[in-house]
Order: structure tokens, then sequence, then C-alpha cells
């Protein structure tokens, strides 16, 4: 396995669809899984997507419970009910910022395992939260573009100074 170079906000990588995976089981669509799955861990991140490390493919890695880490490949979302949720957003293509963004609470998903099984289900919360999180990097979309206010935007230490102000004063 190897540590791959994750594109920051800027790079074109970032800012097309991605093509569907021909071969889901492919030999080196298993080592980008597994190569992605590292590069995720070792940024500290819970998502990572193919365009993010300069791989303009449909698929994209999730930590889930218990340290462990899936895979979908060619998803398709779709949102179940009205409900939205509006939270703080990260992003390893934009380092040191914050922004909060408002998604789906429950979606459902289909598409294709690491394994190459179809799958489908339903998410809610954060899994929800990070499934359209990359998804949106599959069609060339960042959080940023998704703000309803850029005022809910920033470095992470100048939010933080912010909410220990505002604690404070509320003490």
């Amino acid at each position: 396995m190897a540590l791959l170079k994750i594109a920051r906000m800027g790079h074109p990588v970032l800012l097309g669809r991605a093509e569907e995976v021909a071969d889901p089981t492919a030999p080196e669509i298993r080592r980008l899984i597994a190569d992605m799955a590292e590069t995720m861990e070792d940024a500290g991140g819970i998502g990572l997507a193919a365009p993010q490390v300069h791989v303009p493919l449909r698929l994209f890695v999730w930590r889930t419970g218990a340290g462990g880490v899936s895979a979908l490949i060619n998803p398709e979302l779709e949102q179940v009910g009205e409900e939205t949720d509006l939270a703080w957003e990260g992003c390893l293509s934009i380092p040191g910022l914050r922004g909060a963004v408002r998604r789906a609470s429950r979606l459902r998903f289909s598409g294709i395992d690491m394994d190459g099984r179809e799958i489908e289900g339903e998410a809610a919360g954060i899994v929800a939260r990070v499934m359209q999180h990359e998804t949106d990097h599959l069609d060339g979309v960042l959080y940023p573009m998704r703000m309803e206010d850029l005022g809910q935007f920033g470095f992470v230490e100048e939010l933080a100074r912010a909410q220990a102000r505002t604690a404070k004063e509320d003490t």
C-alpha cells in the first residue's frame, strides 16, 4: 500500500465529473481502494473520493464503526424524506477550513462494494453526510459550493476561538 497525494481546492481534477468504474474487481481498483483507505487514515479523514487523489473515477472510501473502512463504487444516492440537517464539514482537499452545509438527513444508496458485489441500503446521520460529501466530489462539487452562508465558513483555529469567546460570554 502507498500514501497518495491529496489534491487541494483549485486543482482541476476536483472540478470535473468522474468516470464510472468499468471493472470494479480489477486489481488496480482494489489497490486504489487500499491506498485510499491508508491515505484517509493517515490524513485523519472520515471519507475520501478518488478524484481527491488525482484519479477521476466514481468511487469513495469512508470510515465505518469499530475502525473499519468501506468503499462504494459507482454510487447512486437518493434522499429519503424532506428532512435536512445543517452541520459543520471539513475536507482533506480544503485543509484547515470548516463550513456549515445543509444535507439530507437520510438517504438510500446503491453501488458496488470493494468485493465487487452490488449493494444497496439506507444511511442516516454522519454516514449519510459523508456519502453525500464524497459523492459531491465525484460530480466536481466542493462543500463551499453548497454553503448557504459564507459567514459560517472559516479557519478551524478562528472558529474555535470564536466558539470559546461565545462560551465564555454565556457563563
